[in-house]
């Protein structure tokens, strides 16, 4: 599933200590154009947060995962992106992905050979 909006704001980045380790988590806010705008609040997870560099007012898509948990008796709801996409990104502007591989100058065929490849 995907999103795709605007970050309008960052909640503090939390951090704490697991059976598996130490874990992050950083929660945006991503606001979702159209007649009555959306907010959505999305967690990035671990390694996936300096990934992203993320900022405000950046348009994004965001691939993500819905998952709800019990606790208590009560269910708690989680977005959580695996992917972030900035859109309206211009090529253009790295000339480094604009430079084409140098192309092989192949002499014409020559009917004498006899291989059939």
């Amino acid at each position: 599933m995907e999103l795709t909006g605007t970050v309008i704001d960052f909640l503090p980045e939390v951090s704490g200590q697991g059976k598996n380790g130490t874990w992050r988590k950083q929660e945006f806010i991503l606001e979702i154009p159209g007649q009555y705008s959306k907010k959505v609040c999305v967690a990035l997870w671990g390694d996936k947060i300096d990934q992203s560099g993320l900022q405000l007012n950046d348009s994004i898509t965001a691939s993500i995962e819905v998952e709800s948990r019990e606790y208590n008796s009560r269910w708690y709801t989680e977005v959580k992106a695996w992917k972030i996409a900035r859109n309206g990104y211009n090529y253009q502007q790295n000339p480094a992905l604009d430079e084409q591989p140098p192309v092989a100058d192949f002499p014409d065929a020559d009917d004498s050979d006899d291989l059939p490849f």
